[in-house]
């Protein structure tokens, strides 16, 4: 969690730093500051609590000048969010300042250590001890990289760290464990940042730091060494998108812009992977990210998949484990990640990891990932960001292509890692042969139409007319007086019931769970009355009629039922007390496009409550501590 941006060249550096903190604001906004060396070498610190506007204000009271500086925005770990526990923090002496994203586990120890050495702490965070530690070890080296890569070898946990010092202007120091970090390269002027768009505004072309790397950056150069000193090269890579991708475009909100994004981005993921071929137009899957690992024969002993994430994530593969049980006849296991390693889990060389991140840098995916690939088995990460850290940890990767998701809550990515996963299930199925060519041109062929299918959706459920934007409306203001609700569904609706419960807490804060819908009487039954509704995912399906019945035995307990159905189903009318249709879609393509009326159906109920739909409460975008 937490964002970091950096900067050294010759333009201001508070304007650029404040820039892209905004853009990193979705990581944390418990607190934020900026630290900026001028060129009289005085040391500038500025920390506000509270949102970025606090920082920003401060600033326009007096701006920090100079050409190098480090910002920062905080996700609270270690410490109350205030002033003290803000980031930058600096050593005894104020020549030292350090910005922090993830968590230094012994930090404890340290602080006992550096205290009876007579150094003087201001803060309660794990972060202040690094300043400390870089401090002292300056007093051996004059070496500000040398120094910080001394004080990395002391710590044990997660941690992207930028570092300036008043003794060594024109240079910045970062370095990344377990946690995000990029060198962007400009003309005479070079970046650091936690995240791409915080300074994509100013180049395009980014280094992806790799576990254990320190970046020395000066305008002139980037030189990147591990933890022991080593010089090492890391690839260079262009960005694609633009800074208007990661703009609201006339939206309110990022949340619904990237709702409406949603076609588009899936559209882009199955660019290149379905081609049409031969005078026969036939229909060919194609994911040439995984032919090395198909070569080097490590599938062909594959025997079951367990796939790993969390929140969002885990409820894609929770749909997707439906689909690729069927179409490849493959065992699948969902393992939340954060729990995983905690299991002691049967895992080895039979075993094929899929693991699914949307900023490849989750650290309880991480972690889980690297246990399972030590134990043997073979991992294909899912991820969004390229050179991201779970990319080093796989054997393949299947890039999301969804372009930027500044939206705390997701939206683009759930539906890109679906389909993703879909592709990567037929794909799987025709390797084991058991997907047949018919089956397969047929799933190939309605998953090209499905970008146009979820466009109708977007288009039937906000229009003004008919059952569109009033029934929704309708609801959320039903929803928004509630304490709570429950979602269900059956089969791939009960993944969907979770999302949509998940999506509810996340922006409007109103209690909901989500419960496979046979399970409502086994306990959950005993919630329901007319203050506590029920929405039921009731779209065409093999189990349709079981869920009609779920929602009967919710009925004569008079809650109220919203239900989520096929357009055209007439017969649902007599069983809901509200209804939000969705374009009739083979089952498997059901999720891709009910899941756009839960997304808008939060949306609403949290404007209704007057909840901060892009930063909800407590929430990061980015997950990089346990």
């Amino acid at each position: 969690m937490c964002g970091i941006v950096a900067y050294v060249g010759a333009q201001r550096a508070t304007p650029i730093l404040l820039e892209g903190l905004q853009r990193l604001e979705y990581r944390g906004y418990d607190s934020a500051g900026i630290a900026v060396l001028s060129d009289d070498g005085d040391l500038q610190l500025k920390k506000t609590t509270g949102k970025l506007k606090e920082l920003v204000a401060a600033v326009g009271a007096y701006e920090p000048s100079g050409s190098l500086g480090i910002g920062h925005t905080r996700w609270a770990t270690h410490g109350r969010p205030n002033n003290d526990n803000a980031h930058p923090h600096t050593d005894c002496h104020g020549d030292i300042m350090v910005a922090h994203n993830g968590i230094i586990e012994n930090y404890a120890a340290l602080r006992d250590e550096l205290l009876a050495e007579g150094h003087v702490f201001r803060s309660e965070t794990d972060t202040e001890s690094l300043a400390h530690l870089i401090e002292r070890e300056l007093e051996t080296t004059n070496d500000l990289a040398e120094a910080v890569r001394r004080s990395l070898q002391r710590v044990t946990g997660s941690y992207a760290i930028v570092v300036v010092s008043r003794s060594h202007p024109g240079r910045l120091v970062g370095a990344r464990l377990n946690g995000p970090l990029i060198v962007g390269l400009g003309e005479h002027e070079n970046f650091l940042a936690s995240d791409i768009p915080a300074i994509l505004r100013h180049t395009r072309r980014m280094i992806a730091l790799d576990e254990g790397d320190v970046a020395d950056v000066t305008p002139e150069r980037v030189v990147i060494t591990t933890l022991a000193g080593a010089v090492v090269q890391r690839p260079i890579t262009t960005i694609e998108w633009d800074i208007e991708s990661a703009e609201k475009g006339g939206y309110p909100h990022f949340f619904v812009k990237e709702i409406h994004e949603q076609p588009d981005a899936v559209r882009q993921s199955l660019m290149g992977r379905i081609e049409q071929q031969g005078e026969d137009d036939k229909l060919t899957l194609r994911l040439d990210e995984l032919d090395a690992l198909a070569a080097s024969g490590r599938l062909d002993t594959i025997r079951r998949v367990v796939i790993l994430g969390c929140g969002t994530a885990s409820h894609a593969g929770m749909i997707a484990k439906y689909a690729i049980e069927r179409w490849a006849r493959l065992p699948v296991e969902i393992a939340i990640s954060s729990e995983y390693r905690y299991a002691d889990p049967v895992v080895g060389p039979e075993t094929l990891c899929i693991t699914l991140t949307q900023s490849g840098e989750t650290i309880d995916t991480l972690v889980a990932t690297r246990l399972a690939r030590e134990a043997g088995a073979s991992v294909i990460a899912i991820t969004n960001v390229v050179d991201s850290a779970i990319t080093r940890s796989a054997d393949a990767t299947l890039y999301l292509r969804a372009g930027p998701e500044i939206s705390v809550a997701a939206t683009k990515t759930f539906v890109t890692m679906l389909t993703t996963l879909y592709l990567l299930g037929m794909w799987l199925g025709q390797r084991t042969g058991a997907l047949s060519d018919e089956t397969a041109q047929r799933l190939l062929a309605d998953l090209r139409r499905t970008p146009d299918l979820m466009r109708a959706t977007i288009t039937g459920v906000t229009n003004d007319e008919g059952l569109g934007a009033a029934a929704l409306i309708s609801v959320a203001d039903r929803l928004a007086r509630c304490q709570s609700c429950l979602y269900i569904g059956r089969s791939m609706g009960y993944p969907l019931a979770l999302e949509g419960a998940l999506k509810l807490k996340e922006l409007s804060y109103v209690h909901a769970e989500g419960y496979a819908a046979g399970e409502m009487k086994h306990g959950p039954i005993a919630l329901l009355d007319p203050q506590t509704p029920l929405i039921a995912i009731a779209t065409e399906s093999a189990v349709y009629e079981k869920v009609v019945s779920n929602i009967q035995e919710a009925r004569a307990r008079e809650a109220a039922v919203i239900a989520l159905a096929s357009a055209g189903d007439t017969t649902i009318q007599r069983h809901a007390d509200a209804l939000i249709y969705v374009p009739r879609a083979p089952e498997f393509l059901s999720p891709l496009l009910t899941v756009i009326p839960l997304q808008l159906l939060a949306y609403h109920v949290a404007l209704k409550r007057g909840c901060d739909i892009d930063q909800p409460r407590n929430l990061a975008k980015s997950v990089t501590v346990e």
